[in-house]
């Protein structure tokens, strides 16, 4: 265990540099248990981005006297220069049993600075008492007993500070993707109570507004939620951010963020922008009826690096995923 009670380290967030230990930043005050200081606020998102199964836990800081700034439904609040977000990655030790605890496998930090968002990475040691920078990735074979008592392996990768860069960018600056307001527009168990996470970061003065108005997301996992929304929702969170306007794959036209509506640009008989052999030899993004046609769902599927999507940040496939989405095109009409 390594406990810290001192407040978090204001002046390393704003550093020029990283430290080569996470717990400098004191966002802990117990680093193995993931125990946060106060004023390090746990969130969690409506629905989730696919990452080799593994869990996540989000955290996020804002320095005192500062708060975050709405600014529309679509975009991250706009965080004050010192803040910082928080994403520790890990898998159970056993998912069937939550009390024989977690394998810690990577924090990741974006961190507000005055020139803008910087990325970073650190990987937890074997002890999991502390996590070190890792600037060039690192990969991590690991194992986790899943919910059907089946033994599950995977090569987890710890991005580097390009492949943050993939993900993490909105007219080539590094930004967030996932404190949008509507998409934590849902209730949280917090140490103090249950409660609507954009009323407790109100109280607790992470930010300064919010319309009541928020058309948020469905978690894309609840099957008693229209098929339809559940597709849009995952593909808002696993793909919308480069997939956008805005996004690394602006310039492909296919867009799946939550807030297009054109058929066209969702994929619909869509004609795929240079490829390469990622098509499979196929024709369009998305066939209306027909999965085994559409460039999207092979995508999906694919383990090639060639031609899998996303292009980083996986080496499996996300089953459940694959059949939601190709379900969802059956149901497509012409």
């Amino acid at each position: 265990m390594c406990t810290n009670l001192h407040g978090v380290n204001n002046e390393l967030i704003l550093s020029d540099t990283f430290p080569n230990k996470l717990s400098e930043f004191n966002f802990f005050i117990d680093n193995s248990a993931q125990v946060p200081h106060d004023k390090v606020v746990p969130y969690e998102l409506i629905s989730t981005l696919f990452s080799d199964y593994s869990y996540k836990q989000r955290w996020v800081y804002v320095p005192i006297n500062q708060k975050a700034t709405y600014y529309k439904e679509s975009s991250v609040f706009d965080f004050p220069v010192g803040s910082a977000l928080i994403k520790t990655f890990y898998y159970p030790i056993d998912e069937r049993d939550p009390r024989q605890g977690m394998n810690l496998l990577e924090t990741r930090l974006l961190l507000r600075k005055e020139s803008g968002w910087e990325a970073v990475s650190y990987a937890w040691n074997d002890e999991q008492n502390e996590a070190f920078k890792k600037i060039a990735g690192k990969t991590i074979n690991v194992s986790w007993i899943n919910f059907f008592g089946e033994e599950q392996d995977v090569r987890y990768r710890v991005p580097n500070v390009n492949q943050c860069k993939e993900c993490h960018a909105a007219d080539d600056m590094i930004t967030p993707i996932g404190p949008k307001a509507r998409n934590i527009n849902k209730d949280f168990k917090y140490d103090d109570g249950e409660f609507n996470q954009l009323n407790y970061w109100m109280t607790k003065q992470i930010i300064d507004s919010y319309p009541l108005d928020l058309v948020s997301p469905v978690d894309w996992s609840d099957e008693s939620q229209n098929i339809n929304d559940r597709v849009r929702s995952y593909l808002d969170v696993n793909c919308g951010h480069c997939h956008s306007p805005k996004g690394n794959a602006n310039s492909t036209g296919l867009y799946l963020h939550l807030d297009e509506t054109r058929d066209i640009h969702l994929g619909v008989y869509k004609k795929p922008v240079a490829t390469g052999r990622g098509s499979g030899g196929l024709k369009y993004s998305i066939v209306p009826g027909k999965p085994e046609e559409s460039i999207l769902l092979h995508r999906m599927i694919s383990l090639d690096p060639g031609v899998m999507m996303p292009e980083s940040g996986r080496a499996l496939s996300h089953k459940e995923a694959v059949e939601m989405v190709r379900d969802w095109i059956l149901l497509l009409k012409e």
